[in-house]
């Protein structure tokens, strides 16, 4: 078998674990699938593929790169295809920016109908690292328990480092966004491979060093980024020439004229998972990655999907003084263990 094959091969079984293994299309499902003009074409015909083994319609919206994510957005997407997205039973989102937090985003999940993923992967290749490189069901056996850890620690204190300087301190709160090993209900549900840690606003303190950002563009970032924070975003420091004025801008529109908040944190544990510098969503599933939402919560009024993310490699994470990651690596809880052995890339 050549490359070429294997390549094939891989993208087609993970686009087939994501369509029958992760979101369960069923025969006579309607799947909108909606990309921008920069998706990977072939990553686009393996999952219509994949939807029409399983006996569904699928239907494919490509759409020019949006220019902003969330409700900013809004200007720039056709009326028509806020009937498609109301009319679905799932929608697969490829585009990135991506749709979330946007008017027919929010109007499909409020119908409560479909179930929607918010996937933003450009390529086949991270296509077929996040949803084949590893056994799918071992990762959202360690997923779900994860976030389940997460939200029974609820109240306690959370602390996490990083080579560049990071250091900060903050209290979690419940998990949002509840995990499902299958996505067979209706709402929003996310790429396996990373799990949001929610603080309480006001109780981030200390300094985050960033090293990739997403506000308009996502890339890895010149020269690294430090932000204060006590409660709120007190300033940054360090940035490049090109990256200043580009936060500022997005820490503004997302803070409604000001800073804002940091909204959550994040760690990735993806054993498949590369560093793309291009890829957002597959870079901050690499294991021991952070990406720190700014700005204002979407479960908050005038919150919503339009804040910037900045990433941290590397981190050293704490729950009440349990080391979960210590420089990117897991080391427990201990009743996490054993879910985490299981978690062997297969490719990368």
């Amino acid at each position: 078998m050549g490359l070429s094959a294997i390549k094939d091969h891989r993208l087609s079984a993970a686009a087939r674990v994501l369509v029958s293994g992760h979101f369960a299309v069923q025969a006579g499902e309607c799947v909108l699938i909606s990309a921008d003009t920069r998706t990977d074409p072939e990553l686009l015909d393996a999952v219509f593929g994949a939807v029409c083994e399983a006996g569904a319609t699928p239907l494919l919206a490509t759409l020019p790169k949006l220019p902003f994510q969330g409700a900013l957005a809004d200007p720039y997407l056709p009326r028509a295809f806020a009937a498609a997205a109301a009319q679905a039973d799932v929608w697969l989102d490829f585009s990135f920016p991506y749709m979330a937090g946007s008017t027919p985003h929010d109007e499909a999940i409020k119908a409560g109908r479909v179930r929607y993923g918010l996937l933003a992967l450009p390529d086949g290749a991270s296509l077929a690292r996040v949803y084949g490189g590893v056994d799918f069901g071992a990762l959202m056996d360690f997923q779900v328990a994860l976030a389940e850890y997460l939200d029974s620690r609820a109240g306690a204190e959370a602390h996490f480092t990083c080579p560049l300087g990071s250091d900060a301190r903050f209290i979690l709160q419940p998990v949002k966004l509840k995990r499902h090993r299958v996505a067979n209900v209706p709402g929003i549900h996310t790429v396996p491979g990373a799990q949001s840690l929610y603080p309480q606003l006001d109780s981030v303190r200390g300094r985050i060093v960033l090293q990739a950002l997403f506000d308009e563009v996502y890339r890895p970032l010149r020269r690294p980024i430090t932000l204060e924070v006590d409660g709120r975003i007190r300033g940054f420091s360090g940035a490049g020439a090109e990256d200043a004025p580009r936060l500022e801008r997005a820490l503004r529109r997302a803070g409604n004229g000001e800073y804002g908040y940091f909204v959550h944190f994040t760690l990735g544990f993806h054993p498949a998972a590369c560093f793309t510098g291009t890829n957002f969503i597959e870079d901050i599933r690499l294991p021991g990655t952070n990406a720190i939402g700014m700005g204002l919560p979407w479960w908050e009024p005038g919150g919503g999907e339009n804040h910037p993310d900045g990433v941290v490699f590397d981190q050293t994470l704490s729950v009440d003084a349990e080391v979960l990651v210590k420089d990117g690596r897991f080391q427990g809880p201990a009743a996490l263990r054993g879910l985490h052995e299981r978690l062997v890339p297969r490719f990368y």
